[in-house]
C-alpha cells in the first residue's frame, strides 16, 4: 500500500485509449491491398490501417486491422492492433472495433487488450465503450489490471480520460507490494471492498467504499473499515495520508481493537485511532511494513 503504480497506470492507460477512439474520425484509412467489391452503401477494405504524425512529421500513432467494413453509419474493424507513440509507448488489440459515423463513439469486444510498454502495466477486459460527447470510456465486464506492482480487479469500470479519473464500480480486489520487487522488506497488502473504487490522478488520490478489508500478508493482520481513503506522495508514489472512517477495526493477533476512525501519517508512521477507544502510537516496531504494527509500549489511550 506504499505505492500507487496501479491506480496512476490505469488512469494512464485510459489516457491512451482516447487517442486511438479520436484518431479514426479526423484521419483517412490507408489502402494497404485492394478493396473488395462493394455496394453504394458500403465498401470493405483488407489490410486496414490509420497512421498519425507530429507537426514535425514524426509518426505518434497507428492503428491497423486485417478488415475494415464501412458503411454509411458506422465502421467495423477486424483484429484492432494500434500502438501509441511517444514518452510512454503503449499497444491496444481488440477483436473487434466498431466506430460510430454519426455520433464517434467506440465500441470494443472481445479480448480487448492495452499495454503500457514502458511500465510494463497491462489492463485487460471484454468490452470497451466511449462515448464521445461525455468523454466517458466504459464497461460492465470484468476488469483487471496488472501491474509489476500488483494486481487490481472489478466489476465495469468508468473513467474520464481528460480529467484523469477513474472508477471500478464493485466487486473491487487490489493485490499490492508496498515496495520493489525483490525488496526483502516488501510486504504485500490485500484490500477488498464492495465499491466503488474511485482515483484521481491529479490529487494523487484513491478511495475504496463500503466493506473495505485490508490484510497484511506476512501478518495476517487486518483492518476493517466502511471508507479508506489514501493520499500518495507525487514524488516518492508511496502513501502520504490514509484515513478509514465507519466502523474501524484492527486484529492483531488475538487483540481486536475498535474506532470510529482512523488516520495514518506515512511519513512519521503515526497511527491515529479516533472514537471508542482512541489510541495513537508510533508504528514500526513490528515485523511487518504496512499500516498494520503492533501496540508498542509508549501507546496513548
Amino acid at each position: 500500500m506504499k505505492n500507487n503504480g496501479l491506480t496512476s497506470s490505469m488512469v494512464t492507460i485510459v489516457l491512451c485509449l482516447a487517442f486511438f477512439i479520436m484518431c479514426p474520425m479526423m484521419c483517412q484509412a490507408d489502402q494497404t491491398t485492394e478493396s473488395a467489391p462493394s455496394s453504394p452503401t458500403s465498401q470493405q477494405l483488407q489490410g486496414f490501417n490509420l497512421n498519425g504524425y507530429s507537426n514535425t512529421g514524426e509518426k505518434t500513432w497507428d492503428v491497423n486491422g486485417t478488415k475494415a467494413d464501412i458503411s454509411d453509419t458506422d465502421i467495423q474493424i477486424t483484429n484492432v492492433d494500434a500502438n501509441f507513440y511517444g514518452k510512454e509507448q503503449t499497444n491496444l488489440t481488440a477483436d473487434h472495433g466498431t466506430i460510430d459515423k454519426t455520433n464517434g463513439n467506440v465500441n470494443l469486444k472481445k479480448n480487448v487488450v492495452i499495454t503500457s510498454q514502458d511500465r510494463g502495466t497491462q489492463m485487460t477486459t471484454d468490452t470497451l465503450d466511449w462515448i464521445r460527447n461525455k468523454d466517458l470510456v466504459t464497461t460492465q465486464d470484468p476488469v483487471k489490471i496488472v501491474d509489476p506492482q500488483g494486481v487490481v480487479t472489478g466489476q465495469g469500470m468508468s473513467a474520464h480520460p481528460n480529467l484523469k479519473k477513474a472508477k471500478i464500480n464493485k466487486h473491487v480486489k487490489a493485490v499490492v507490494s508496498t515496495q520493489p520487487q525483490g525488496d526483502p522488506d516488501s510486504q504485500v497488502i490485500t484490500i477488498t471492498s464492495d465499491g466503488p473504487m474511485q482515483m484521481d490522478q491529479v490529487k494523487m488520490y484513491a478511495v475504496f467504499n463500503i466493506h473495505v478489508i485490508a490484510v497484511e500478508a506476512s501478518t495476517g493482520r487486518e483492518l476493517h473499515t466502511d471508507k479508506m481513503e489514501i493520499w500518495f506522495n507525487q514524488a516518492t508514489k508511496k502513501i502520504k495520508k490514509a484515513i478509514c472512517t465507519g466502523h474501524v477495526k484492527a486484529i492483531q493477533g488475538p487483540d481486536v481493537s475498535y474506532a470510529d476512525k482512523m488516520i495514518y501519517e506515512g511519513e512519521t508512521q503515526l497511527l491515529t485511532m479516533i472514537g471508542r477507544p482512541k489510541i495513537i502510537f508510533v508504528t514500526g516496531g513490528g515485523k511487518g511494513k504496512g499500516l498494520f504494527q503492533p501496540l508498542g509500549e509508549g501507546a496513548k489511550k
